[in-house]
């Protein structure tokens, strides 16, 4: 399978449109969503996906396989979505770095709510958070990134992805308290 993956990937560099649409097909329903995830609009998500995969193509000389493919195009959709985000004033807000502190990172893998809490809870509380938050959250634990890769993405530093990754943790608790107590809405 990895050999017939580089070998379309090949045939993509080259232009061959047979293999750009079997490696479009391959790709396009995951990678929509990757984009539903960020902007929550159907016809918006179509196009970010459309325009990454233009980029992709475009850029394929860069890709050098040091990830796979999809990883490699996931971060594009991402960027792509984020970019959509910003444009539209939905932007992230920077926080002062002065203000900053570091943030112990022992408890970052303490991701662990009440067993009666339902995976679907935990993730329209996350739909919840703001957008400087929810996207370091769903960047770090949807998307398996670490904070090197967010801070790129977001163009932040890792200092700010840890205290928004912090902040966004403890903003989640606070909305599934609530539904923990047994006062669902």
């Amino acid at each position: 399978m990895k050999t017939l993956q580089v070998d379309i990937i090949e045939q993509c560099k080259q232009n061959d449109r047979t293999a750009q649409l079997r490696l479009y097909n391959q790709y396009c329903d995951g990678m929509y969503v990757v984009a539903m995830r960020f902007v929550k609009d159907s016809m918006e998500a179509e196009d970010i996906v459309q325009e990454a995969f233009i980029k992709a193509f475009t850029k394929l000389n860069q890709y050098s396989a040091e990830v796979t493919f999809g990883a490699w195009l996931k971060r594009i959709v991402i960027n792509r979505a984020i970019d959509y985000l910003k444009s539209k004033k939905q932007h992230l807000q920077d926080l002062d770095e002065v203000h900053l502190k570091v943030v112990d990172t022992s408890y970052e893998n303490e991701w662990l709510v009440e067993d009666t809490i339902t995976v679907d809870e935990v993730k329209d509380a996350i739909e919840k958070l703001p957008d400087k938050y929810r996207h370091v959250v769903m960047l770090y634990l949807m998307e398996g990134y670490d904070h090197q890769e967010i801070s790129e993405i977001l163009n932040i530093s890792e200092v700010a992805s840890r205290t928004q990754l912090s902040r966004g943790k403890a903003k989640l608790k606070e909305l599934l308290i609530p539904i923990k107590n047994g006062t669902r809405s």
